[in-house]
């Protein structure tokens, strides 16, 4: 599953506390000279005040007369001339940690695209695969919050009713992804998932009452004809894997525009990783209920003797599947920790350049035949979603009164 909409969930988790000063005074009247900064030289030479400034200073700091501080002068600090060069160098250093996350994030997608297409292809199980998915990043999050690697959340009874609809809703979307990628080409299914911007904007302006701007709604012209486009000339076109691929982005926006309303209450909500750490576990044991109903158990040692003996590799699946499960957790883990760092809009437009290095890695591993007018709408469509998050960006001009 694809989580684009991370901009519904705000983080909440401080990364810095406020320092205090070492040498603090105890007396609230009395403020120590090497503390004072009141005249700053521009050539960084210290200078010395003592006219009738000063004497207006030092009467408003020691209102009560102090003979111990009689005597003193006030200097000038002068200006650490490697101050830019430290700021410099530190936004080096976010930057190029920046970039190492994206890399990160968009090869972890296009390995859990390709294992994931893989499995579907001999095992054909999408609840079970989705189930022994999200168990594997359930074990992630447990293993995450045993080492204190982050925080454990604590959640109150009153946020565990929406906590539920929204694990359900993630799972449906997990589930009806698998369910597409099981049916058509991987291209194909992420091409059909770019019009998540349409059901975005639909959806808040049922449920938000948010008017879309003139920008916005143009932007998803393109999307729709170009998703249209790719249809009409797909070659592993099935009605099954293009409607789960619909449903699916229907599910995902659903569950983003219900997570705004979740949020609204900042001291309550919870923050990005540990709000979808907690939903991955509810909707493990809730896929994992679906499966059996559906499906029944798959992945038994009766079974696997069986399809071994029909041809397939069980040592080759079982690796494929828990790879796939580690990439399908910690490309989502990665996604809001990128979100966290950035902007939502700058995180839809590294979105919308991730669709397009799944789609394009897909289409050379499977060697996926794609005519000319296919590329063209899917070109279409992706252009579509990185104007659609350029016109997010653009404010309002106000009214005039």
């Amino acid at each position: 599953m694809q989580i684009t909409t991370a901009s519904a969930l705000s983080p909440s988790a401080p990364f810095l506390k406020p320092k205090y000063l070492l040498n603090r005074n105890p007396n609230p009247r009395i403020v120590p000279v090497q503390q004072l900064n009141l005249f700053t030289s521009t050539n960084g030479l210290s200078c010395q005040r003592s006219s009738s400034l000063f004497s207006a200073l030092t009467s408003l700091m020691f209102p009560y007369p102090n003979p111990r501080f009689s005597g003193f002068k006030f200097r000038a600090s002068s200006v650490p001339e490697n101050v830019e060069e430290n700021q410099k160098s530190s936004s080096s250093g976010e930057i190029l940690q920046l970039g190492v996350m994206f890399a990160i994030w968009y090869l972890l997608n296009i390995y859990f695209n390709i294992f994931n297409k893989q499995v579907l292809k001999v095992f054909p199980f999408p609840a079970t695969v989705t189930a022994f998915q999200l168990g594997c990043g359930t074990v992630l999050v447990i293993l995450m919050w045993a080492f204190n690697l982050y925080e454990k959340p604590k959640i109150r009874k009153s946020q565990f009713s929406a906590i539920l609809i929204l694990a359900l809703l993630h799972s449906m979307g997990n589930l009806l992804t698998n369910l597409s990628l099981r049916k058509v080409a991987v291209s194909f299914t992420h091409t059909i998932k770019s019009m998540e911007p349409l059901f975005t904007v639909v959806l808040a302006a049922l449920f938000l009452g948010e008017k879309p701007a003139l920008p916005v709604v143009s932007s998803l012209v393109p999307i729709v004809g170009g998703v249209a486009l790719a249809s009409f000339t797909e070659s592993s076109f099935n009605w099954t894997g293009f409607c789960s691929a619909m449903a699916s982005n229907l599910t995902n926006q659903s569950r983003n525009v219900y997570s705004k309303k979740f949020m609204v209450n900042k001291e309550e909500a919870l923050d990005n990783i540990n709000l979808f750490s907690v939903i991955t576990i509810i909707s493990f044991l809730l896929c994992t209920s679906a499966a059996i109903f559906i499906e029944g158990i798959k992945f038994t040692p009766s079974y696997l003797q069986f399809a071994a003996s029909q041809g397939l590799n069980v040592r080759e699946l079982c690796v494929r599947s828990l790879l796939a499960g580690i990439c399908f957790h910690s490309y989502q883990q990665v996604s809001y920790m990128i979100l966290q760092m950035v902007s939502p809009v700058t995180h839809a437009v590294g979105n919308c350049v991730k669709r397009v290095v799944v789609i394009v890695s897909s289409v050379i591993f499977f060697q996926t035949s794609v005519s000319p007018i296919n590329s063209l709408g899917t070109g279409l469509a992706l252009a579509g979603v990185f104007l659609y998050s350029r016109a997010k960006r653009l404010k309002p001009k106000p009214k005039a009164a």
